[in-house]
């Protein structure tokens, strides 16, 4: 009998100590929704300063109206730069810490470690907003906080990604995992319209609501998330002197409305976390993880700086620019399902990603010279640019990181998923690092040349698959 933590006995007479007890897929259908909302939080928190930047170019050309609105750095004219400093140091941030966050969430239970770092998230948001109510003027503070934020947004992917990966097997993976991953789509898509709600009256506020929704789901983390490693359940059903341990899906509702014991427990045999060189021995982890270091180059350029782009391009206000911008998510929605379908026909995640950025690479250039000649053939190239970019990058993320987080040379050890989603995540942070601030020196020269560069990161990308599928 393995050992038994905590017994704690549930009958009719107490039903407010009784947990609900679901079937296997009304369990998966709650992880996958829960992980959907708490991860769609995340990037809604993310959004903001990418809308709040389009004022800095409306705004300059009114002294005035940079004093009624109070935006750091307007009066310097490397504001661009500026702007790109805080991208940077939030992505650096994001980038090293997510290495460390697979490791520490190996070990530590899920539900906490997210809870933990939802809360905290939320704190820096709001405090990035609270600089318009308290007119600081610091770039020092704003680092601080982006630096302070990017660390504790790590503990967000590993965890939902472990989460839904323990409770969903290979089938149909990518098309589930398709489905899910819209979640970076649609919390871009709120976190712009939320943004842009107060962008022009009182930016301070397109921070810290969403910092406020991001704790609120914190909350809810803590008070709901199911991760199956540590819900695993034993019914006392005495055989002689034996008990039977029961898988917390085979239980029933009718055996606690029966009175029947059971209590928490932890394998004997549970099999020790991968070490960080364990996970790159794996075979794909290091080739994957630098396609998605080029595939997060171009999507997190795009993610910071196409409100921007659209103002100039398209001569709108931020706000208009900011709800425009949410367009390439809704493309990134349906590449990402598309992505997930053609990967389980196939079978061949590698070949489908090469051959959405092989037509990402042109579509990039024509997008860049459409989006002057008016509203309609942008938003068509922005729909077609979200699919074919976003769609490679939500397959890498999800459907590949839960691939190889369970290969079979880890021979059924189930905890190596966080790590391996970790190094790839982290890896692929690196490009979202260089690719904004890259960005901001090169839109000084023009915009034409940001979209050479990512063009260039595409057909990198495009490379690496073809390496990997020769292998």
């Amino acid at each position: 009998m393995p050992p038994v933590l905590s017994p704690c006995r549930y009958r009719a007479s107490s039903p407010l100590l009784m947990p609900p007890v679901l079937s296997p897929c009304r369990y998966r259908a709650f992880t996958f929704g829960l992980t959907f909302l708490l991860y769609t939080s995340f990037h809604l928190s993310r959004k903001p300063i990418s809308i709040v930047k389009g004022i800095h170019c409306t705004a300059l050309a009114c002294f005035i109206l940079m004093q009624k609105l109070f935006l750091p750095f307007l009066d310097k004219s490397n504001y661009k730069q500026l702007l790109g400093a805080m991208d940077y140091s939030f992505l650096c941030a994001y980038a090293v810490g997510m290495y460390l966050s697979g490791i520490i969430g190996e070990r530590l239970p899920i539900r906490l470690y997210l809870t933990f770092g939802m809360l905290m998230s939320g704190l820096f948001t709001c405090l990035f907003g609270l600089g318009r109510i308290y007119n600081i003027h610091n770039l020092s503070f704003y680092i601080f906080v982006q630096v302070a934020n990017g660390l504790v947004q790590t503990t967000g992917w590993p965890s939902v990604v472990t989460c839904i990966g323990n409770w969903f097997g290979k089938g149909r993976r990518g098309l589930i995992m398709g489905i899910w991953n819209s979640h970076t789509s649609v919390g871009n898509i709120l976190g712009s319209l939320i943004a842009g709600y107060w962008v022009s009256s009182n930016w301070g506020l397109s921070f810290i609501v969403p910092g406020l929704v991001i704790a609120a789901m914190g909350i809810v983390c803590f008070l709901f998330l199911i991760e199956r490693a540590y819900c695993s359940v034993t019914g006392c059903r005495k055989i002689g002197r034996d008990f039977l341990p029961v898988d917390l899906r085979e239980v029933s509702m009718h055996d606690f409305w029966n009175g029947k014991t059971f209590a928490l427990v932890k394998s004997e045999s549970e099999p020790s976390a991968i070490s960080f060189m364990g996970a790159l021995r794996i075979p794909g982890v290091i080739e994957f993880s630098l396609c998605l270091l080029f595939a997060k180059l171009v999507s997190y350029t795009f993610l910071f700086w196409l409100p921007l782009y659209i103002t100039k391009a398209a001569h709108l206000d931020a706000k208009k620019a900011g709800e425009l911008s949410t367009l390439f998510d809704v493309g990134g929605i349906v590449g990402g399902i598309l992505a997930g379908v053609i990967s389980d026909k196939l079978g061949k995640r590698a070949t489908t990603c090469a051959v959405m950025l092989l037509l990402a690479a042109p579509t990039l250039y024509g997008f860049s010279m459409i989006s002057e000649f008016g509203l309609g053939p942008t938003i068509g190239m922005l729909l077609v640019c979200g699919g074919l970019v976003n769609g490679p990058y939500a397959l890498i993320t999800t459907a590949v990181s839960a691939d190889l987080g369970t290969h079979k040379s880890l021979k059924g050890n189930s905890r190596a998923l966080s790590t391996v989603t970790a190094i790839i995540d982290g890896t692929g942070s690196v490009g979202a690092a260089i690719g904004p601030l890259l960005a901001g020196v090169l839109s000084s020269r023009g915009w034409n040349q940001v979209f050479y560069m990512l063009m260039a990161a595409d057909f990198l990308i495009v490379d690496l698959k073809c390496a990997l599928m020769c292998v």
